[in-house]
């Protein structure tokens, strides 16, 4: 028998278990030219929150009472497919469940004895691709600039510091907790760490951790996080718009600081993206991370929860910041 994830309900506020539900179906057969897949891995990701709304966006709903889709790992177990074979793991955007047929169109064959399967996922899939690109073509970082990274011990986060201290930046990380602020500096070289939550004053804590302003903001949150970076940024600033995790479970438009002023007298750049404006530039990006990745530049860490079942759960954590690293499940 084959478990499926659906959307059972759109959530109001932040996911509820109830929002999900498992439904059994049959073992699906491959016909020509199709291969019968087993899943791997599941990467949760804070994007998908705004999937489950009916609000427009920059992709498609989920349709209620369909199985939810994301970065999957999935092993090959039969193949009609003369392009993949019996053994091979495919990464792609796949649908939650435990087998399913695919004819093999946008599966990329990955390698793991070149990298842990899990990281074609995060570091080396779309994780790495956001913090690389985001980073090298808004940010444009020079060296002994000053780089605020939000949502720092978060998958993004976490590879967005470390490429920015490969580039030769003066790399500041807010998150959550001592004990990430603590690995930021510790494993992965940021040269200040804020913990958000026991700062008083997020504004003056970022002045004190950037003594000559800041001139990149990687903002993964939004919120009175970036507001607090904002009154700090430099003439000529770059502030990249990757995410608002602290605004996905609102019920209401929040209001805050009008940023323009800020903006203008700094001659300061916000520019927000999505990764698939830079397809194109995919696989020169990954064979740069895999090199940093085998030269021990870049650490690779992640939030492993075991099985299929537990997916739900895993996506619902992130937004209460469990995950140190990238959140992926791993099935069977």
């Amino acid at each position: 028998m084959n478990k499926i994830i659906v959307l059972n309900s759109r959530p109001v506020g932040k996911p509820q278990k109830h929002d999900f539900k498992f439904i059994i179906d049959g073992m699906p057969i491959n016909g020509d030219g199709e291969v019968l897949m087993k899943t791997r891995f599941v990467s949760v990701d804070p994007y998908l929150r705004g999937r489950m709304s009916e609000a427009k966006s920059y992709i498609q709903p989920f349709e209620l009472n369909q199985p939810i889709s994301s970065g999957i790992i999935a092993e090959v177990i039969e193949s009609n497919n003369a392009k993949l074979a019996k053994g091979d793991f495919v990464s792609g955007m796949l649908q939650w469940k435990e087998y399913q047929v695919s004819t093999g169109e946008n599966l990329l064959i990955v390698n793991p004895e070149v990298a842990p399967l899990s990281a074609y996922l995060g570091i080396l899939g779309m994780t790495g691709l956001t913090a690389y690109l985001g980073l090298t073509e808004i940010g444009k970082p020079k060296r002994e600039e000053t780089l605020v990274v939000s949502g720092a011990a978060g998958a993004v986060g976490m590879v967005t510091g470390q490429i920015g201290k490969i580039l030769g930046c003066h790399v500041v990380g807010i998150a959550g907790t001592d004990d990430k602020c603590e690995i930021l500096k510790s494993k992965f070289g940021f040269d200040e760490a804020i913990n958000y939550n026991t700062s008083k004053n997020i504004r003056k804590a970022i002045a004190m951790a950037c003594p000559n302003g800041v001139d990149i903001y990687f903002d993964n949150v939004g919120g009175d996080i970036s507001d607090g970076v904002l009154v700090n940024i430099n003439k000529y600033a770059r502030v990249i718009i990757c995410g608002a995790i602290s605004q996905y479970n609102a019920t209401s438009m929040p209001v805050g600081p009008r940023l323009q002023p800020l903006l203008l007298k700094n001659s300061a750049l916000m520019q927000g993206f999505i990764i698939g404006n830079y397809a194109t530039k995919f696989q020169e990006a990954v064979k740069i991370l895999t090199s940093w990745l085998k030269e021990g530049k870049l650490v690779n860490h992640e939030t492993i929860v075991e099985g299929f079942d537990q997916i739900p759960q895993a996506f619902i954590d992130l937004f209460d910041g469990k995950n140190t690293g990238k959140m992926v499940v791993r099935v069977g």
